[in-house]
């Protein structure tokens, strides 16, 4: 196989791990609910999450320059299988914590959620040069992983009917059961993906070129990930707790929200070269913020359902240009190395999580309000400091 065969490979394991982990990060804030921590406890350990995901995403990435992107995606897959095992065979609230960890449970449940991973935008770059190439097959994963999404929510919902036989606390066991098998094809998968040869690396870390550019990136994300931080990782407990719901219709609201993020998706790899990249990631950012802002205000579930589609309507067709747009002024040999400081920044800012806890205590709506702030802010930021030279 060459690099474009074996790129359904690379399809195969973002379907696969997107079921498994859509269900765990959703799961992982009810399940602890039910464990009985409270709302403060909960959003100390997405924090910590983070922290760890932090020191993951340095270390892989520049392992990645030297090693081979392939390779740090198959160590990132690894852990969240054992971390899948651990929630299924423990009931211990230590162990489970732990395996939390060990599968980097934070963030947001977003319909690309399973399709980033250390090395994933770096692999990519790496074997497309071309920046229409790579939005159309970042288009595509992301496509992809937000339909399969989709499982990930129905997932969750039929906890609903499970718990009916074996209990609320072993119907998520199970399930992570099922998460655990699915992490594990997507690990398999990955073995067979092919990837272009590494240029050899002639700095430490990287370029002052490459450095100077993501410098710039890191800004933005920081401040978008203080908004993500504060907000997202909480969306499904808060729903449950603003619209007095169940893990059913959490479930039903973000499967519906994957589909639509897949079908934006679709329509992004249609359109590439009719809009400009840096524009619809500038546009798209900033509404995903003011959008939050509106469903956070939303005095029925329903409403707020229709605030969060639109959001993961905008979110689906502005990744895969902000992806692209991320490396363009990297090079080639950096990858690894630049797009791990990205996911530095932005994950050390999601540390901003563990305040969701104490804002939700002091009022519901309040982490999102500030989210959408933060995201919206950093949308308008792009046009700032990103300058594209004149044709």
């Amino acid at each position: 196989m060459n690099v474009e065969s074996s790129f359904k490979f690379l399809e195969y394991s973002r379907a696969s791990r997107s079921i498994g982990i859509i269900y765990m990060v959703l799961a992982f804030p009810l399940y602890l609910k039910i464990l009985k921590l409270n709302l403060i406890n909960i959003g100390i350990i997405i924090a910590t999450i983070m922290l760890v995901t932090v020191v993951e995403a340095l270390l892989l990435g520049m392992f990645g320059d030297r090693h081979g992107y392939k390779y740090s995606l198959l160590i990132a897959e690894a852990l969240p299988v054992v971390g899948a095992a651990i929630l299924f065979l423990s009931s211990n609230i230590d162990f489970i914590i732990l395996a939390m960890i060990i599968t980097g449970l934070s963030g947001g449940a977003g319909g690309m959620r399973g399709l980033f991973s250390p090395g994933l935008t770096a692999l990519v770059a790496s074997n497309y040069e071309n920046e229409s190439i790579r939005v159309k097959k970042l288009s595509t994963l992301t496509m992809i992983t937000s339909f399969f999404s989709i499982f990930g929510s129905i997932m969750l919902a039929s906890e609903v009917l499970l718990s009916k036989y074996v209990g609320t606390i072993m119907a998520y066991r199970y399930l992570f059961l099922v998460a655990d098998i699915l992490m594990f094809i997507s690990l398999i998968s990955i073995i067979f993906i092919k990837e272009t040869k590494r240029p050899k690396k002639t700095s430490k870390v990287m370029k002052k070129q490459s450095f100077n550019y993501i410098s710039k990136i890191m800004i933005i994300n920081v401040v978008s990930g203080i908004g993500m931080g504060v907000s997202i990782p909480m969306l499904p407990l808060w729903i449950e707790l603003m619209y007095k719901t169940g893990a059913g219709t959490v479930g039903i609201i973000f499967g519906v929200s994957y589909l639509t993020t897949a079908l934006s998706s679709y329509l992004s790899s249609r359109s590439f070269g009719h809009f400009n990249v840096l524009n619809v990631s500038a546009i798209t950012r900033s509404l995903s913020g003011f959008l939050l802002i509106a469903m956070a205000l939303s005095p029925t579930i329903i409403i707020a359902g229709f605030m969060y589609l639109l959001r993961s309507i905008f979110a689906g067709f502005g990744s895969p240009n902000r992806s692209a747009l991320n490396v363009r002024g990297i090079d080639r040999e950096d990858y690894g190395s630049a797009t791990s400081f990205n996911g530095v920044s932005s994950r050390m800012a999601q540390l901003s999580s563990g305040l969701s806890g104490y804002l939700m205590d002091i009022s519901l709506p309040l982490p999102f309000i500030i989210g959408g702030l933060f995201q919206g802010v950093s949308g308008i930021m792009y046009k700032v400091l990103i300058k594209e030279k004149k044709k």
